[in-house]
């Protein structure tokens, strides 16, 4: 029964930061119907990106629309070594390779590979977060800012995304397939 309970606010940690309010209400809505079936309520389909082709193409339209004068991306793909669990949803890494002379910057953008199944708004809002780190590496101010500006939803995107994953922690199934 006590392991039962950690286990619990363990999964429940991920929301961490959010009012109590809000997270009384998500846990009446996990007693009343479950977390599964309210997400499924809201997002009834997954999206259609599963490849890292199709993902790579989803941030660079994102990209030449809301970042044209960003870096380029070298590489974009979803990956299973992204622990979800531990809040990263996806990494944008940054490398200097030495060429001859002079310096070139490598960006890469990964996705866990969780999200290969989910729905579309979810996607975005992560691909959004991380192209944000194109122009701010802190999370600060001004790097929200540009996630809503790329991501109009995105605070209630990433609550939601997150709301998943305490479904899965808590020992939900894969909702969409």
């Amino acid at each position: 029964m006590v392991d039962q309970r950690v286990e619990g606010v363990q999964a429940w940690a991920a929301l961490s930061g959010y009012p109590a309010p809000l997270l009384e209400q998500l846990r009446g809505i996990h007693k009343a119907q479950g977390l599964g079936a309210w997400l499924i309520g809201r997002y009834p389909a997954a999206h259609s990106l599963r490849s890292d082709r199709a993902l790579g193409a989803l941030a660079q339209s994102l990209k030449s629309e809301f970042l044209r004068s960003a870096p380029s991306l070298r590489k974009v793909c979803y990956d299973a070594k992204i622990q979800t669990m531990r809040h990263a949803l996806g990494l944008h890494t940054h490398r200097i390779v030495v060429h001859g002379g002079r310096n070139a910057a490598r960006h890469e953008v990964r996705i866990a590979s969780l999200f290969r199944n989910c729905p579309e708004p979810f996607l975005r809002m992560i691909v959004a977060h991380e192209l944000a780190h194109l122009r701010h590496s802190e999370h600060d101010r001004s790097f929200y800012q540009l996630c809503v500006h790329i991501e109009p939803d995105y605070h209630r995107l990433e609550l939601e995304t997150r709301v998943y994953l305490v479904h899965l922690a808590l020992g939900g199934e894969t909702l969409w397939q």
